[in-house]
């Protein structure tokens, strides 16, 4: 689906959400949905279902799916920029109690 930008965060040692995150973005809603739709396709053929995703309703430039230890995330690049989840984490020093 040709997302762009896709960059994978370990998470571990700074939340016990989750392990990793996996962050991506698209050139437009339309492209985001497709790109998400894709993901959760390949994830059901493996076997996988969603615990938790934003889908349901207005998406405003990012789609989110929680498969437990993976989030995904896929953005319209102006919402990536401005939440900046890369920066965010990256900066969150370590958690000693998930160490």
């Amino acid at each position: 689906m040709k997302a762009e930008r896709i960059e994978t965060l370990d998470v571990r040692a700074k939340t016990s959400v989750a392990d990793f995150f996996v962050i991506c973005s698209g050139t437009s809603d339309t492209h985001i949905r497709a790109i998400a739709d894709r993901v959760a396709e390949k994830m059901r053929e493996t076997g996988q279902r969603a615990l938790r995703s934003n889908t349901g309703g207005n998406m405003d430039g990012w789609v989110l799916y929680d498969y437990g230890d993976v989030v995904f995330h896929v953005f319209r690049e102006d919402k990536r920029q401005f939440y900046d989840l890369e920066s965010l984490w990256e900066s969150m020093q370590a958690d000693p109690n998930l160490i």
